[in-house]
C-alpha cells in the first residue's frame, strides 16, 4: 500500500505528497501519479533503509541492476548515495529522457527488475520511498569534469 510521506516532492507545476511503497507493493502501483508535466528530461528519487549489516548484500544485489539500467539509452543520469548518519539508509536519483508514465509501463517492468525486488524487497526496515521530480533547467545544471577525487 502506497503511504503519503510528512517529505514534498516539489514539482515545476505544483507540489504533490511524495509516495512510499511498502516492501508487498511493486512500483507500478497506480497509487504513483501517472499524469504529469515533462520537460526534458525528470528524476526519480529513491530511498530504501535496510540494516546496516545487510548495506553490503543489498549492494551485491543492486548493482547487476544499476548496471542494466546505466546501459538503458533513456537513462541519462544515475547515482546512489548513503547517509552517514544512517548507515542502513541509501538512496539514488535516476534522470530519464522519456516521460514517467513511459517508465513505468515499459522501464520498470522488465525482466532483471524481478530478482532484485524478490532479494532485497525482504531487507527493507521501512517503507521504500519514491519521488518524482521536475527538472528546474540548464540554469541550475552543472557537472565538473572530475567529479570524484584520484
Amino acid at each position: 500500500m502506497l503511504q503519503s510521506s510528512p517529505l514534498p516532492v516539489v514539482s515545476a507545476t505544483k507540489e504533490t505528497p511524495a509516495t512510499t511503497l511498502t516492501a508487498g507493493d511493486s512500483i507500478s502501483n497506480s497509487a504513483i501519479p501517472r499524469k504529469m508535466p515533462v520537460a526534458s528530461s525528470w528524476s526519480l528519487h529513491v530511498t530504501v533503509y535496510v540494516a546496516p549489516e545487510d548495506v553490503d548484500r543489498f549492494l551485491a544485489a543492486f548493482k547487476p541492476v544499476f548496471n542494466k539500467v546505466v546501459a538503458e539509452p533513456e537513462c541519462l543520469f544515475f547515482e546512489m548515495y548513503r547517509s552517514p548518519q544512517e548507515p542502513g539508509k541509501l538512496s539514488w536519483i535516476e534522470n530519464w529522457a522519456k516521460s514517467p508514465e513511459w517508465f513505468l509501463e515499459y522501464q520498470v517492468t522488465k525482466d532483471y527488475y524481478k530478482e532484485y525486488f524478490a532479494v532485497t524487497e525482504a531487507m527493507f526496515t521501512k517503507p521504500r520511498e519514491f519521488q518524482i521530480m521536475d527538472r528546474v533547467g540548464p540554469d541550475y545544471f552543472m557537472v565538473k569534469d572530475k567529479p570524484f577525487a584520484q
